[in-house]
């Protein structure tokens, strides 16, 4: 596959087709056009990567990433919905997912990297107490993020671990700003309640 490269924050795809077309070629790569997906490939890689390097930070990481989301969704492309988003937003979806595992293997790399040097030297209690504190939260957050509708979700993941503005998110997802900020406000009081829920759970 060719070298990847993001599109500017906020600056327009030139020649990004519309989501009817993205759609489309989805459905013909899920009956194995390999042309249908060369163009599918050339009118989202660069976001693709963009997510990616956002995400995962290095861009060699970034790349490799963006063409296991995309051969993910050659793969996948049968499980595709039209009714349940955009093609744009389910691709996101996938590299979003795919960036966050590969910074998660990278963290469970660092963490048994720590271990070992914990092994051979004293811990000072409070930085154990703050680390297992920290690995809690994480939990928790993920779990409260699993109560989410789908597009609840996708959007959220997008605004607040992907770090796009709402007018970006929206962009990607092609809705309305308004129908973005929305989706991204009911989903962050569902998981202020969620994780409210959980907290007094706790004491």
């Amino acid at each position: 596959m060719r070298h990847l490269r993001p599109v500017p924050d906020g600056a327009p795809d030139p020649g990004a087709p519309p989501a009817t077309e993205l759609a489309d070629l989805l459905r013909r790569s899920s009956r194995g056009d390999q042309a249908a997906f060369a163009a599918l490939y050339d009118a989202v890689s660069s976001k693709v990567y963009g997510l990616s390097l956002r995400i995962v930070r290095d861009p060699a990481q970034a790349e490799e990433v963006a063409q296991e989301a995309l051969l993910e969704v050659w793969r996948t492309s049968s499980r595709y919905r039209p009714d349940r988003g955009s093609a744009l937003g389910w691709i996101l979806t996938i590299t979003h997912r795919r960036a966050v595992d590969r910074v998660r293997a990278a963290e469970a790399a660092t963490r048994r990297d720590m271990v070992y040097e914990q092994r051979n030297q004293t811990v000072h209690h409070d930085s154990t107490a703050e680390a297992a504190q920290a690995s809690l939260e994480a939990r928790r957050v993920r779990g409260a993020l699993g109560t989410l509708t789908e597009v609840q979700r996708e959007a959220v993941e997008l605004a607040y671990l992907g770090g796009y503005t709402h007018t970006e998110v929206a962009s990607m997802l092609e809705l309305p700003v308004g129908t973005a900020k929305t989706r991204i406000r009911d989903g962050l009081i569902r998981l202020r309640d969620t994780l409210g829920v959980g907290a007094r759970d706790e004491q």
